[in-house]
Protein backbone atom coordinates (compact mmCIF):
# COMPACT_ATOMS: atom_id res chain seq x y z
CA UNK A 1 0.00 0.00 0.00
CA UNK A 2 1.61 3.25 -0.96
CA UNK A 3 1.08 6.69 0.25
CA UNK A 4 -1.19 9.23 -1.32
CA UNK A 5 -0.63 12.91 0.23
CA UNK A 6 -3.18 15.24 0.48
CA UNK A 7 -3.98 18.95 1.25
CA UNK A 8 -6.95 21.42 0.56
CA UNK A 9 -4.30 23.98 0.48
CA UNK A 10 -4.73 24.87 -3.26
CA UNK A 11 -1.77 27.52 -3.60
CA UNK A 12 1.89 27.64 -4.13
CA UNK A 13 2.72 27.06 -0.72
CA UNK A 14 0.05 24.16 -0.74
CA UNK A 15 1.27 22.49 -3.86
CA UNK A 16 5.31 22.80 -2.04
CA UNK A 17 4.31 20.68 1.14
CA UNK A 18 2.90 18.20 -1.03
CA UNK A 19 6.12 17.94 -3.29
CA UNK A 20 8.50 17.84 -0.34
CA UNK A 21 6.62 14.56 0.63
CA UNK A 22 7.19 13.22 -2.69
CA UNK A 23 10.33 14.32 -4.07
CA UNK A 24 12.88 12.00 -2.53
CA UNK A 25 13.95 10.01 -6.17
CA UNK A 26 14.25 13.11 -8.16
CA UNK A 27 17.48 13.93 -9.06
CA UNK A 28 19.84 15.52 -11.94
CA UNK A 29 17.80 17.53 -14.66
CA UNK A 30 14.37 17.58 -14.34
CA UNK A 31 11.23 18.18 -16.71
CA UNK A 32 8.10 19.14 -14.92
CA UNK A 33 5.35 17.79 -17.44
CA UNK A 34 2.51 20.50 -17.36
CA UNK A 35 -0.51 21.67 -19.59
CA UNK A 36 0.09 24.58 -21.04
CA UNK A 37 -3.23 24.62 -22.16
CA UNK A 38 -5.03 27.06 -25.25
CA UNK A 39 -4.80 30.66 -25.35
CA UNK A 40 -6.83 32.32 -21.90
CA UNK A 41 -7.82 28.68 -20.93
CA UNK A 42 -10.16 29.62 -18.05
CA UNK A 43 -9.14 26.21 -15.85
CA UNK A 44 -4.81 26.04 -16.40
CA UNK A 45 -2.75 25.84 -13.31
CA UNK A 46 -2.29 29.33 -12.11
CA UNK A 47 1.00 30.84 -13.26
CA UNK A 48 2.13 31.46 -9.68
CA UNK A 49 1.89 27.72 -8.76
CA UNK A 50 3.51 26.45 -11.43
CA UNK A 51 6.20 29.03 -10.82
CA UNK A 52 6.55 28.03 -7.26
CA UNK A 53 7.13 24.29 -7.90
CA UNK A 54 9.80 25.31 -11.19
CA UNK A 55 11.80 27.99 -8.90
CA UNK A 56 12.02 25.29 -6.01
CA UNK A 57 13.14 22.67 -7.96
CA UNK A 58 17.25 22.73 -8.97
CA UNK A 59 17.82 22.24 -12.59
CA UNK A 60 14.12 22.12 -13.66
CA UNK A 61 12.94 22.67 -17.03
CA UNK A 62 9.01 22.61 -18.15
CA UNK A 63 8.35 20.67 -20.80
CA UNK A 64 5.52 19.99 -23.59
CA UNK A 65 4.80 18.61 -27.09
CA UNK A 66 2.52 19.54 -29.78
CA UNK A 67 -0.85 18.72 -30.05
CA UNK A 68 -2.59 16.33 -32.59
CA UNK A 69 -5.94 18.47 -32.89
CA UNK A 70 -6.65 21.82 -34.71
CA UNK A 71 -4.86 24.33 -32.77
CA UNK A 72 -1.74 26.90 -32.55
CA UNK A 73 -0.17 24.39 -30.72
CA UNK A 74 0.11 21.97 -33.25
CA UNK A 75 3.44 23.67 -34.76
CA UNK A 76 6.33 24.93 -32.22
CA UNK A 77 5.95 27.88 -34.12
CA UNK A 78 2.12 28.66 -32.80
CA UNK A 79 3.04 27.11 -29.47
CA UNK A 80 5.88 29.20 -28.35
CA UNK A 81 2.78 32.16 -29.09
CA UNK A 82 0.48 30.53 -27.15
CA UNK A 83 3.00 29.83 -24.66
CA UNK A 84 3.66 33.54 -24.57
CA UNK A 85 -0.14 34.43 -24.37
CA UNK A 86 -0.32 32.46 -21.27
CA UNK A 87 2.60 33.74 -19.49
CA UNK A 88 4.43 30.37 -19.15
CA UNK A 89 7.39 32.09 -20.76
CA UNK A 90 7.68 35.14 -18.52
CA UNK A 91 9.46 32.99 -16.37
CA UNK A 92 10.91 29.76 -17.72
CA UNK A 93 11.82 28.65 -21.58
CA UNK A 94 9.23 25.63 -22.27
CA UNK A 95 10.76 22.79 -23.39
CA UNK A 96 8.65 21.38 -26.50
CA UNK A 97 9.95 18.08 -26.41
CA UNK A 98 9.00 17.02 -30.20
CA UNK A 99 10.24 20.06 -31.35
CA UNK A 100 13.07 18.34 -33.39
CA UNK A 101 12.77 14.75 -33.41
CA UNK A 102 11.48 11.56 -31.70
CA UNK A 103 12.57 8.39 -30.18
CA UNK A 104 10.59 5.41 -29.22
CA UNK A 105 10.42 4.19 -25.71
CA UNK A 106 9.68 0.50 -24.89
CA UNK A 107 6.59 -0.81 -23.33
CA UNK A 108 6.48 -3.79 -21.18
CA UNK A 109 3.61 -5.91 -21.69
CA UNK A 110 1.41 -4.34 -23.76
CA UNK A 111 -1.12 -5.79 -25.83
CA UNK A 112 -1.63 -2.91 -28.13
CA UNK A 113 2.06 -1.33 -28.50
CA UNK A 114 5.55 -2.35 -28.00
CA UNK A 115 6.76 0.83 -28.04
CA UNK A 116 5.63 4.74 -27.87
CA UNK A 117 6.82 7.63 -30.08
CA UNK A 118 7.72 10.48 -27.80
CA UNK A 119 9.45 14.00 -28.00
CA UNK A 120 12.92 13.28 -28.56
CA UNK A 121 13.71 15.55 -26.03
CA UNK A 122 12.20 13.51 -23.26
CA UNK A 123 15.64 11.36 -23.38
CA UNK A 124 17.47 14.45 -22.15
CA UNK A 125 16.00 14.36 -18.77
CA UNK A 126 17.17 12.17 -15.64
CA UNK A 127 13.77 12.71 -13.66
CA UNK A 128 10.01 13.83 -14.14
CA UNK A 129 7.55 15.72 -11.97
CA UNK A 130 4.46 15.16 -13.61
CA UNK A 131 1.71 18.02 -12.36
CA UNK A 132 -1.42 17.77 -13.27
CA UNK A 133 -5.11 20.05 -13.68
CA UNK A 134 -7.35 16.85 -12.88
CA UNK A 135 -10.45 17.65 -14.89
CA UNK A 136 -13.17 15.66 -17.15
CA UNK A 137 -11.70 15.47 -20.72
CA UNK A 138 -13.73 14.63 -24.28
CA UNK A 139 -12.19 11.35 -24.80
CA UNK A 140 -10.66 10.16 -21.74
CA UNK A 141 -13.82 10.84 -19.36
CA UNK A 142 -10.70 12.03 -16.76
CA UNK A 143 -7.75 13.52 -17.57
CA UNK A 144 -5.24 12.75 -14.54
CA UNK A 145 -1.35 11.94 -14.34
CA UNK A 146 -2.38 8.85 -16.28
CA UNK A 147 -3.43 11.30 -19.53
CA UNK A 148 -0.78 13.46 -18.52
CA UNK A 149 1.70 11.92 -19.70
CA UNK A 150 0.42 9.21 -22.10
CA UNK A 151 -0.68 11.95 -24.36
CA UNK A 152 1.32 14.78 -23.23
CA UNK A 153 4.97 13.12 -23.97
CA UNK A 154 3.93 11.13 -27.56
CA UNK A 155 4.95 13.40 -30.16
CA UNK A 156 1.95 15.30 -32.09
CA UNK A 157 2.59 13.32 -35.25
CA UNK A 158 3.36 10.05 -34.44
CA UNK A 159 2.82 9.46 -30.91
CA UNK A 160 -0.35 10.81 -30.57
CA UNK A 161 -1.62 9.44 -33.70
CA UNK A 162 -1.03 5.72 -32.54
CA UNK A 163 -3.13 6.58 -29.40
CA UNK A 164 -5.67 8.41 -31.29
CA UNK A 165 -6.61 6.51 -34.69
CA UNK A 166 -6.52 2.96 -36.23
CA UNK A 167 -4.71 3.17 -39.01
CA UNK A 168 -6.40 4.14 -42.13
CA UNK A 169 -9.62 5.09 -40.29
CA UNK A 170 -10.64 8.67 -38.59
CA UNK A 171 -8.69 10.60 -36.79
CA UNK A 172 -10.46 9.70 -33.48
CA UNK A 173 -11.39 6.51 -34.00
CA UNK A 174 -10.15 4.82 -31.01
CA UNK A 175 -12.58 5.52 -28.48
CA UNK A 176 -13.96 4.10 -24.70
CA UNK A 177 -12.23 0.98 -23.75
CA UNK A 178 -9.29 0.97 -26.10
CA UNK A 179 -8.45 4.36 -26.03
CA UNK A 180 -7.57 3.61 -22.17
CA UNK A 181 -5.54 1.05 -22.49
CA UNK A 182 -3.74 3.14 -25.23
CA UNK A 183 -3.20 5.83 -23.07
CA UNK A 184 -2.04 3.01 -19.97
CA UNK A 185 0.37 1.55 -22.42
CA UNK A 186 2.22 5.30 -23.68
CA UNK A 187 2.03 6.35 -19.98
CA UNK A 188 4.23 2.81 -18.99
CA UNK A 189 6.28 3.96 -21.78
CA UNK A 190 7.31 7.44 -19.33
CA UNK A 191 6.76 5.75 -16.22
CA UNK A 192 9.64 2.72 -17.07
CA UNK A 193 11.88 5.18 -18.89
CA UNK A 194 12.20 7.31 -15.30
CA UNK A 195 11.49 5.09 -12.36
CA UNK A 196 12.17 5.67 -9.84
CA UNK A 197 13.16 8.66 -10.29
CA UNK A 198 8.80 10.50 -11.43
CA UNK A 199 6.35 11.77 -9.20
CA UNK A 200 3.00 12.98 -9.76
CA UNK A 201 0.93 15.41 -8.27
CA UNK A 202 -3.00 16.12 -9.47
CA UNK A 203 -4.54 19.22 -8.56
CA UNK A 204 -8.35 19.31 -8.03
CA UNK A 205 -9.61 22.39 -9.35
CA UNK A 206 -11.81 23.95 -11.93
CA UNK A 207 -12.65 20.32 -12.73
CA UNK A 208 -14.34 21.41 -15.93
CA UNK A 209 -15.86 18.02 -17.87
CA UNK A 210 -13.63 19.09 -20.69
CA UNK A 211 -9.96 19.29 -21.08
CA UNK A 212 -7.35 22.48 -20.79
CA UNK A 213 -7.23 21.35 -24.47
CA UNK A 214 -10.75 23.11 -25.15
CA UNK A 215 -9.77 26.31 -24.08
CA UNK A 216 -12.39 29.37 -23.85
CA UNK A 217 -14.99 26.79 -25.07
CA UNK A 218 -14.75 24.49 -21.66
CA UNK A 219 -17.66 24.15 -19.86
CA UNK A 220 -17.93 26.10 -16.64
CA UNK A 221 -17.13 23.41 -13.56
CA UNK A 222 -20.05 22.05 -11.34
CA UNK A 223 -17.89 20.67 -8.72
CA UNK A 224 -16.07 22.54 -6.09
CA UNK A 225 -12.56 22.98 -5.87
CA UNK A 226 -11.26 20.01 -3.63
CA UNK A 227 -7.22 20.19 -3.22
CA UNK A 228 -4.02 19.00 -4.19
CA UNK A 229 -2.76 14.93 -4.20
CA UNK A 230 0.73 13.74 -4.67
CA UNK A 231 2.22 10.17 -4.26
CA UNK A 232 5.00 8.32 -6.19
CA UNK A 233 2.74 5.99 -7.66
CA UNK A 234 0.41 7.45 -10.67
CA UNK A 235 -2.05 5.22 -10.21
CA UNK A 236 -2.90 5.59 -6.41
CA UNK A 237 -2.81 9.26 -7.27
CA UNK A 238 -5.58 8.37 -10.18
CA UNK A 239 -7.21 6.60 -8.46
CA UNK A 240 -7.39 8.82 -4.68
CA UNK A 241 -8.30 11.50 -7.59
CA UNK A 242 -11.23 9.55 -8.82
CA UNK A 243 -12.04 8.68 -5.20
CA UNK A 244 -12.33 12.11 -3.95
CA UNK A 245 -14.37 13.35 -6.69
CA UNK A 246 -17.03 10.30 -6.37
CA UNK A 247 -17.14 11.84 -2.87
CA UNK A 248 -18.94 15.06 -4.12
CA UNK A 249 -23.05 15.95 -3.34
CA UNK A 250 -24.60 14.43 -6.52
CA UNK A 251 -25.67 17.81 -8.00
CA UNK A 252 -21.81 18.46 -8.03
CA UNK A 253 -20.82 15.13 -9.36
CA UNK A 254 -23.30 14.94 -12.14
CA UNK A 255 -21.66 16.20 -15.05
CA UNK A 256 -18.23 14.71 -14.11
CA UNK A 257 -19.37 11.00 -13.55
CA UNK A 258 -21.57 11.38 -16.80
CA UNK A 259 -18.53 12.40 -18.93
CA UNK A 260 -16.35 9.72 -16.79
CA UNK A 261 -18.22 6.41 -17.00
CA UNK A 262 -19.78 7.87 -21.10
CA UNK A 263 -16.05 7.47 -22.07
CA UNK A 264 -15.32 4.18 -19.97
CA UNK A 265 -12.72 6.28 -18.14
CA UNK A 266 -12.44 4.19 -15.65
CA UNK A 267 -11.02 1.27 -17.10
CA UNK A 268 -7.90 3.77 -17.34
CA UNK A 269 -7.38 2.17 -13.52
CA UNK A 270 -8.16 -1.52 -14.17
CA UNK A 271 -6.11 -1.63 -16.94
CA UNK A 272 -3.59 0.55 -15.50
CA UNK A 273 -3.29 -2.41 -12.77
CA UNK A 274 -3.44 -5.13 -14.94
CA UNK A 275 -0.24 -3.85 -16.99
CA UNK A 276 1.69 -3.23 -13.55
CA UNK A 277 1.36 0.65 -13.90
CA UNK A 278 0.85 0.81 -10.44
CA UNK A 279 -1.31 -0.17 -7.67
CA UNK A 280 -4.79 1.05 -6.42
CA UNK A 281 -4.31 0.62 -2.80
CA UNK A 282 -3.21 3.98 -0.91
CA UNK A 283 -2.93 5.05 2.19
CA UNK A 284 -4.35 8.93 2.34
CA UNK A 285 -2.29 11.52 4.30
CA UNK A 286 -3.86 14.60 5.19
CA UNK A 287 -0.81 17.57 5.05
CA UNK A 288 -2.09 20.59 7.15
Amino acid sequence: MVKVYFTKDISPEGLLKLYNKVNKDIQGKVAIKFHTGEPHGPNILPKAMVKALYDAVPDSHLVETNVYYDSPRQTTQGHRKVLHINGWDSFATVDIMDEERTVMLPIKGGKHFKEMSMGSHITNYDSMIVLTHFKGHTMGGFGGSIKNIAIGCADGKIGKKMIHTYPGQDQWSVSKGPFMEHMVESAKATVDYFAPHITFINVLRRMSVDCDCAGVAAAEPTARDIGILASTDILAVDQASIDMVYQLPPEELHDLKERIESREGLHQLDYGEEMGLGTRKYELIEIE
